[in-house]
């Protein structure tokens, strides 16, 4: 099969097109012939080797679309089903192994394109929106990276919800009309946000932030958090660790969760299965949609992570296998 491959870490030029044999399955797994996958910011950080390790060659991706091909033992899968999945072993490649824990099917009439928009970036929001947020309708929340596409879902999902006042923020204003258009009530950038939302709630602050990027947005995230407020820190895409005092917290009884989707996919998996199912009927009844920023061939890798690095681009990056 084909594959995109590194044997080590650096800039997206280690990235290589290669030929590797079809993976094997094991117990309780499935092979799938992919259709698509998504390029997450994730993927940047393990290819430049932010984590300091790395089983070579290595194969990146997050999430899959595609057809299983072929099912182990009393398997609740058959040959032919349409899925979406987090392969064990990367999903950059013609043909993955996911343990079936971490499979889910989709209907005839949700297209793989649309369905490689769903595993991280849809089933990490609706999971922050409703089980770590707790986000209520009459609450005001902002969200980060807001045309990303854990943003860009956020954003969806709480105007779904009847949230009442949904604030983004965007590196580049160029993104507000983009932001806008999901749904959002306003959008700032990094510098303003916190004087904005304050302004925006009679300096009562936000009720619950999002927060991907950490670094200096975690600290001026904590400048606009209400009394009471949430803020869910989930990623830091700046690169930078977000800082807090413990009395920053206490005394305002504001509280700091944190999440992540790769944690819960190694430790509690089960949970992402009722989940997965939720927000794969929003998208068949046309509720929640996902915007396609570009869509690159597998051997065309390298050009996907460039343009994730570039910023420059709203929506959901995919590869086509």
């Amino acid at each position: 099969m084909k594959a995109i491959i590194q044997n080590e870490f650096g800039n997206a030029d280690v990235l290589s097109y290669a030929d590797l044999e079809i993976p094997k399955i094991g117990e309780n797994e499935v092979l799938i012939k992919a259709k698509y996958t998504s390029v997450n910011y994730a993927d940047i950080k393990n290819r430049i080797g932010s984590k300091g390790k790395g089983n070579f060659p290595l194969i990146l991706g997050l999430d899959v679309s595609g057809i299983v091909e072929e099912t182990s033992i009393h398997s609740s899968f058959s040959k032919g089903d349409r899925v979406i999945a987090f392969p064990k072993d990367g999903s950059y490649a013609e043909y993955v192994v996911a343990n079936e824990q971490l499979v889910f099917k989709i209907p005839d009439s949700l297209s793989f394109d649309k369905a490689a928009t769903i595993p991280t970036v849809s089933i990490l929001s609706y999971i922050l929106i409703h089980e770590i947020g707790q986000v209520k309708k009459t609450d005001t929340i902002v969200i980060h990276s807001a045309a990303g596409g854990v943003g860009s879902m956020l954003v969806q999902l709480a105007k779904l919800a009847g949230v009442e006042k949904i604030i983004g923020t965007v590196g580049n204003p160029i993104k507000e009309e983009y932001v806008m258009n999901l749904g959002a009530d306003m959008v700032c950038t990094y510098d303003s946000f916190a004087v904005e939302v304050l302004k925006q709630t009679n300096n009562q602050g936000a009720d619950v932030i999002f927060d991907s990027v950490a670094g200096d947005v975690t600290g001026r995230s904590l400048d606009c958090l209400a009394l009471y407020g949430t803020l869910v820190q989930f990623g830091n895409s700046s690169g930078k660790v977000g800082n807090f005092n413990t009395s920053d917290v206490h005394s305002s009884c504001r509280n700091v969760k944190g999440f992540s989707l790769g944690t819960t996919r190694k430790h509690n998996p089960a949970r992402l299965a009722p989940v997965a199912a939720k927000v794969t009927e929003l998208f068949s009844a046309n509720k929640l949609t996902l915007p396609i920023a570009r869509v690159f061939d597998l051997k065309d890798a390298a050009e996907a992570h460039k343009l994730i690095e570039s910023r420059n681009y709203e929506g959901k990056v995919l590869i086509k296998i």
